[in-house]
């Protein structure tokens, strides 16, 4: 509290702070919505179909699960990956997961991947460079991820950056509800589900109109994520 009261002007990524719906305290400030910014010309694509729908994730953050109110919300994404670890058998698409896994679970969440039809690289090779990281988003066929319960429990609107990058590529994004579907237009090019119908349905949307859904996704990172957007909007409420 002592911190932020130190500073005139709050922003959040989470764009639902202090709405009705919103778990989160918001502690007597006033938080103004921002977004994270994306320099499209970095992120150009041809829109020809990638190979597999995949995320760049830590497994299993530990240590950052708080205690409010005597509930426990998580920090970690282990807990809703596990819960739609059948997708690949659902649907005849290729899956894969950049992943940061600790030495001594890399062997047993490796194993339980492979069972389930996932693939997987490492995420801290992956993203040590950033053209790397950039390539592997544009050559992907879409992004499918989770959020951490602490967003999706509380919905707090908050969208990651990495989903971001993804709508920029042009690559078409299913990400799990937090809010966010009442700032960000979804249907085309991004999908937000609650649960795995939902996902399917996603699929099968995109699936069917790929091309239509890539370029939905880059008009969506244009209008809503576009740097000089995001941060012009943001100096002006600042006052500067």
């Amino acid at each position: 509290i002592a911190h932020l009261s130190a500073h005139d002007t709050h922003f959040s990524f989470g764009e639902n702070l202090g709405a009705p719906d919103c778990g989160v305290p918001v502690g007597g400030f006033h938080w103004l919505p921002t977004r994270q910014p994306v320099v499209l010309d970095l992120w150009d694509s041809n829109f020809t179909p990638g190979i597999a729908y995949n995320t760049i994730a830590t497994w299993n953050n530990k240590g950052k699960d708080i205690t409010y109110q005597g509930k426990t919300y998580y920090w970690r994404k282990a807990r809703e990956l596990e819960k739609y670890l059948d997708l690949p058998k659902a649907r005849p698409l290729q899956f894969e997961m950049a992943t940061n896994v600790s030495e001594e679970e890399r062997e047993n969440v490796r194993s339980l991947l492979q069972k389930h039809g996932w693939s997987q690289v490492d995420a801290v090779e992956l993203s040590q460079d950033m053209k790397n990281y950039r390539a592997y988003i544009q050559e992907s066929r879409g992004e499918f991820t989770v959020a951490k319960e602490q967003y999706t429990r509380l919905l707090s609107g908050w969208f990651s950056d990495r989903s971001a990058c993804y709508l920029a590529a042009g690559r078409p994004v299913i990400t799990q509800e937090t809010g966010f579907s009442k700032f960000l237009p979804t249907g085309k090019g991004l999908f937000a589900f609650n649960t795995m119908e939902d996902i399917l349905a996603a699929l099968d949307a995109i699936e069917s109109d790929y091309k239509g859904n890539c370029q939905a996704a880059r008009e969506i990172a244009s209008e809503y994520f576009a740097a000089e957007k995001v941060i012009g909007s943001l100096m002006e409420r600042a006052g500067l």
